[in-house]
């Protein structure tokens, strides 16, 4: 049995979950596998004292939050880069409790994370997280979406951003479309109805820089019964400069979306 097993075999086994990774070509040293055994842990504690994830279950969590998060590995162009790119720069907007950011920077470790949400407790407890199981390349900020899209140090400086369950398309480009450099993507993270959301927000897309380059969809298991979960990952290039116009104040994105 290796080592995280047997640290953690009084509670819970490893095995489903490197299974599952082996469905999406990924395999983990034994330290990784540990670092995630942990963060399951730590969320699960903390989540009794503050609203972070309706998903507990360990299988749930393995799927639903782990495996789905690193299930952007799934887009090759963007695979390659989170493993052969040593100056890569990937922001996470809206990270809640810290998907898909954290398993993405436990599996790749040689790329920049930087991990955003507005609410402080988040905030801290993905500091105190990342400090507990010793990852190196996150920075965590407590920031408006809108508010950091317009700060100089993080507009047009990342190479891919992603967001997971945060909001319809058309705001979410706005959140996050300032902040990927021109020729990077940003990856939304989606459930089904992607076609009706690329729909409405085409107008969105186009006015900040953007060109929808593809759609990746996938069916995942469901470890509460035997149906399928269809999961979609928007992938929207950015093809030119956003106006500086954009993001809009806070709220606007939302309450009037382009």
């Amino acid at each position: 049995m290796n080592e995280a097993n047997d640290l953690y075999e009084h509670k819970y086994s490893a095995d489903r979950f490197r299974d599952e990774l082996a469905e999406i070509h990924l395999s983990l040293t034994d330290e990784q596998v540990k670092k995630f055994m942990l963060t399951y842990e730590m969320l699960v504690e903390t989540n009794k004292v503050m609203n972070l994830t309706a998903i507990t279950d360990f299988d749930d969590v393995i799927t639903k939050h782990f495996i789905d998060s690193l299930s952007l590995v799934r887009i090759k162009k963007i695979r390659d880069e989170l493993v052969n790119r040593k100056d890569l720069k990937v922001i996470d907007m809206g990270t809640g409790a810290g998907f898909p950011g954290i398993p993405l920077a436990i599996v790749f470790p040689n790329v920049k994370f930087v991990l955003v949400d507005a609410l402080m407790k988040r905030v801290k407890y993905l500091t105190a997280l990342i400090e507990k199981i010793n990852l190196t390349n996150v920075t965590v900020l407590q920031k408006r979406a809108e508010d950091i899209g317009r700060d100089p140090m993080h507009r047009e400086q990342y190479d891919i951003a992603v967001s997971r369950a945060v909001a319809n398309l058309s705001p979410l480009c706005e959140y996050c479309l300032p902040l990927v450099k021109v020729n990077g993507d940003f990856i939304a993270y989606k459930s089904n109805k992607a076609e009706e959301e690329i729909a409405t927000s085409r107008r969105a897309i186009s006015t900040l820089g953007g060109k929808i380059a593809g759609i990746e969809t996938f069916l995942m298991n469901n470890p509460s019964d035997n149906e399928k979960i269809e999961r979609n990952l928007i992938d929207i290039k950015k093809v030119k400069k956003i106006p500086a116009t954009y993001p809009r104040k806070a709220g606007t994105p939302t309450k009037k979306p382009l």
